[in-house]
């Protein structure tokens, strides 16, 4: 079974996805369904995905869940609920009683205070993913890995992916400090790791030799069994494509590693039967 761990659907005239309204957005407004996705999974041979969201909202989640009830390849959501509200732990409980509910991802990449997640105010919502069982999807810069690291030591049976890498700035080629704090939280702590994302940090033009550096040194810092494929479409046509990346990512993994990467890895994590 090959997953897409990573993917998005979006509907703008809601209102809520205020990170389109930046010029560098403009290509993405516009409705993105399941039926625009199939011709993707049909060339690459992907067969579930999981989708994750894309607005700091609760109706974000609830139209996820919809699209996930009526389709069958989304395997799970990755929702959203507000952490700044301890109310809102009722909604992340009603969540997870719904089989394709995975977990939370707040939008922290967004968040003018790195350090928002060791907020006082906010621990409930990290104690409540513990003793709920469900994921967290961790989405940040590199200037979040510190914060995110004491996070994970406060936090150790919490399930922890992270994001895209964390957004390596691959087109100024600032490789050294992310890869040794990537590399600490590696070796440091459970969480898992999506190969997701990077196309997006490089330049225009990028190549399978501009992404490896990044890319297998998330792959070797983890290892296979915690690392997974994840297409971030269609973000990812901001600076590349669906079956470029895909190739990109075929052409960086070994063929001992593929197995794990492509869906073994996300199928654990997620719980995807």
């Amino acid at each position: 079974m090959k997953i897409d761990s990573h993917q998005h659907f979006w509907s703008p005239v809601r209102g809520d996805y205020g990170w389109m309204d930046s010029a560098g957005a403009a290509p993405l407004r516009k409705p993105v369904a399941p039926k625009d996705m199939i011709p993707h999974l049909r060339a690459q041979g992907i067969d579930r995905t999981v989708l994750v969201q894309a607005a700091p909202t609760v109706y974000e989640t609830e139209y996820m869940l919809g699209l996930a009830d009526a389709t069958d390849f989304i395997a799970k959501v990755v929702g959203w609920v507000d952490f700044e509200k301890r109310e809102d732990l009722a909604h992340m409980q009603r969540f997870a009683r719904h089989p394709k509910f995975a977990g939370v991802r707040p939008m922290i990449q967004d968040l003018p205070d790195a350090e928002w997640m060791h907020r006082k105010d906010v621990q409930w919502a990290f104690a409540a993913i513990v003793d709920l069982d469900i994921t967290f999807d961790a989405l940040g810069y590199p200037i979040h890995l510190d914060p995110f690291q004491r996070l994970f030591d406060a936090y150790p049976k919490m399930r922890i992916v992270i994001d895209h890498c964390m957004k390596p700035v691959i087109r100024e080629d600032r490789f050294d400090d992310w890869a040794a704090k990537i590399a600490r939280i590696a070796k440091t702590t459970p969480a898992f790791c999506k190969l997701s994302g990077i196309a997006t940090e490089a330049r225009p033009g990028w190549t399978v030799e501009t992404l490896k550096p990044y890319a297998r040194h998330v792959i070797d810092s983890f290892g296979p069994a915690r690392v997974m494929w994840g297409s971030d479409w269609p973000v990812l046509e901001l600076n590349g494509s669906y079956g470029s990346w895909h190739e990109a990512a075929t052409a960086i993994v070994t063929p001992a590693e593929s197995a794990q990467i492509f869906g073994g890895t996300a199928a654990k994590f997620y719980r995807i039967g």
